[in-house]
């Protein structure tokens, strides 16, 4: 499944700050958000440009991260930080089906999936460690899956196979 956030927590612990390589940006294109699902490290600040030609207005009432970012239009960008850990359901007041999701985590081990459902975290040190997939269709408390497994060193790679119910 592709857009499924793989989480890895090491028992080794995930030294220094949490940075991820992408933009902390999800724009409104085409009445949808873009992407769909972001990962973002806590303690972020997400972008929200608006690409469209119509005007957004940006909400969120899941219970970790409440807010709402009133009208604005074309060329224009609003922003909202995520100062704790948790899965946040975005919506537009003015165009329902718009649906987007944000994952604020606290390693530097996550990721989504690709459009083959498959996601790669390097530099994982070896040992005991909890992954943990997030979906917005996974059932389960919060939309989560979690496992433990065993990191080995060297550069092998581990699979894991989740399936949604």
């Amino acid at each position: 499944m592709s857009d499924a956030v793989v989480e890895l927590h090491s028992a080794a612990g995930d030294a220094g700050p949490v940075r991820y390589p992408w933009k902390m940006g999800m724009g409104q294109k085409n009445q949808q958000f873009v992407p769909g699902t972001l990962v973002v490290p806590k303690g972020s600040t997400v972008a929200f440009p608006n690409l469209d030609n119509v005007r957004h207005s940006i909400y969120s009432f899941s219970k970790p991260a409440r807010f709402t970012i009133e009208l604005y239009g074309r060329d224009q960008t609003r922003s909202q930080a995520f100062p704790i850990v948790a899965s946040v359901k975005l919506g537009c007041n003015i165009h329902d089906r718009m649906r987007g999701y944000i994952r604020v985590s606290d390693t530097p081990f996550a990721d989504k999936t690709d459009h083959n459902g498959y996601v790669t975290l390097t530099g994982v040190p070896a040992g005991p460690a909890r992954v943990t997939v997030w979906h917005p269709q996974l059932r389960g408390a919060d939309n989560e899956s979690t496992s433990a497994l065993s990191v080995t060193g060297g550069a092998q790679a581990h699979k894991l196979k989740v399936t949604l119910r």
